[in-house]
C-alpha cells in the first residue's frame, strides 16, 4: 500500500472515531506528536508531586495528611499510566526520564510556581487540578487507544483532587479573616498561571491544528481557557473569593466572562527555565530519582529471580 492511501486510510479512522492502535499504521509526526504530548503529561504529573510532598507533614491535621498523601500517590499512578502508554509508541521509559532530568523534555508550567502555604494546596487542587481536568476530561476520547484509555482512570482521581481542593479553600474562607486573607491570597498567585496552563492562544500555538485534525485534542487553548474561567469564576463567589482581574466581567451577548491580558512574557519566562522553582524542581527530581535507584535495582534482581524459579519447575 502507498503512503498517500496509508494515509487516507489513517485518517479514515479518525474521523470515524476508530481508535489508533500501538500496532496499526501511523505517521511518524503523529507518533512524535504523541510522545510529546504524552510524555509531557506524565511528567507534569511526577514534578506535580514534589510543591505537595512538602506540605505532608505540614498538613494541619491528621486527616489532611491522609487526604494529601492519598492524592500525591493517585499522581505517581498516574504518572505511571501515562509512562506505559507513551512506551506502546516505541519510546523506552528511560529515555522519557532521561529527557526530563536533562531538561530536555517540558512539563507544565505550572509546578515551577512556589506552595508557600497550606491554602495553597487548597488553590491548586481546585486550580490546577480542575484546569487539568477540563484539559484531560476530552483527552477520555483522543484518538490514540492507550492514551484514552488511561485517561478514564486518572480524570476520575482527579476530579477528587479538584473537590479535596475547593474543600479547602472553602474551609478557610469561612474561617477567621486571617484564614480568609490566607484562601484569598493563594487565588491572587495562583490564578494567572492556571489561566495560562491551557497553552498560548489558538494563533501562536505550534500544535493545536494538526492535533485536532488527528483529533489527539478535541477542543482549542482557547476553547478550554474560556470554559474553565466560566465555571470557576461562580465557584469563588460561591465562597466570598475574589477573582484577581480587574477586567473580569460578565458577557452578556456571549453569555460567557470576558477577562484581562494574559502575562505571556512571563508564560514563556517559565517555559524556557527561568521561572521562581524550575532549577529546584529538577533538582528534586533527579535526586529522588537517584536516591530510588536501590528499590528499581532489588525489583529487577526480585523479578529475575522470580522468573528464574518459574522457569526451573
Amino acid at each position: 500500500m502507498f503512503r498517500e492511501d496509508l494515509e487516507s486510510h489513517f485518517q479514515h479512522k479518525v474521523d470515524a472515531e476508530e481508535k489508533i492502535e500501538p500496532k496499526d499504521w501511523m505517521p511518524e509526526e503523529y507518533r512524535k506528536t504523541l510522545i510529546r504530548q504524552i510524555s509531557q503529561h506524565a511528567h507534569s504529573e511526577i514534578v506535580g508531586m514534589l510543591p505537595e510532598g512538602n506540605w505532608i507533614t505540614r498538613a494541619p491535621s491528621l486527616k489532611r495528611k491522609c487526604i494529601l498523601l492519598a492524592k500525591i500517590q493517585d499522581e505517581a499512578g498516574h504518572g505511571l499510566y501515562l509512562y506505559s502508554a507513551c512506551e506502546t509508541l516505541g519510546v523506552e521509559r528511560e529515555q522519557l526520564l532521561n529527557d526530563l532530568h536533562s531538561g530536555k523534555a517540558k512539563y507544565s508550567s505550572i509546578f515551577n510556581y512556589p506552595a508557600i502555604s497550606w491554602a495553597d494546596m487548597g488553590a491548586i487542587g481546585w486550580l490546577v487540578d480542575g484546569a487539568a481536568i477540563m484539559n484531560q476530561i476530552p483527552l477520555c476520547r483522543t484518538s490514540y487507544g492507550p492514551y484514552a484509555r488511561a485517561m478514564v482512570r486518572i480524570c476520575k482521581e482527579e476530579s477528587f483532587h479538584q473537590r479535596q481542593g475547593y474543600e479547602i479553600m472553602l474551609t478557610l474562607a469561612k474561617g477567621t479573616a486571617i484564614q480568609k486573607q490566607m484562601a484569598q491570597d493563594a487565588l491572587n498567585r495562583w490564578w494567572w498561571p492556571s489561566i495560562m496552563m491551557f497553552g498560548p492562544n489558538d494563533s501562536d500555538s505550534l500544535h493545536s491544528a494538526q492535533s485536532l485534525k488527528w483529533k489527539i485534542k478535541r477542543f482549542s487553548n482557547d476553547e478550554l481557557r474560556q470554559r474553565f474561567i466560566d465555571m470557576t469564576v461562580p465557584q469563588a463567589e460561591l465562597i466570598g473569593l475574589k477573582i484577581p482581574d480587574p477586567d473580569l466581567k460578565w458577557n452578556e451577548e456571549r453569555k460567557s466572562y470576558d477577562f484581562g491580558k494574559i502575562n505571556w512574557d512571563e508564560f514563556w519566562n517559565v517555559v524556557k527555565g527561568n521561572g521562581p522553582c524550575n532549577k529546584q524542581r529538577l533538582h528534586d527530581r533527579v535526586e529522588a530519582h537517584e536516591k530510588g535507584a536501590w528499590v528499581r535495582e532489588a525489583a529487577v534482581a526480585y523479578a529475575e529471580k522470580r522468573s528464574a524459579r518459574i522457569n526451573s519447575n
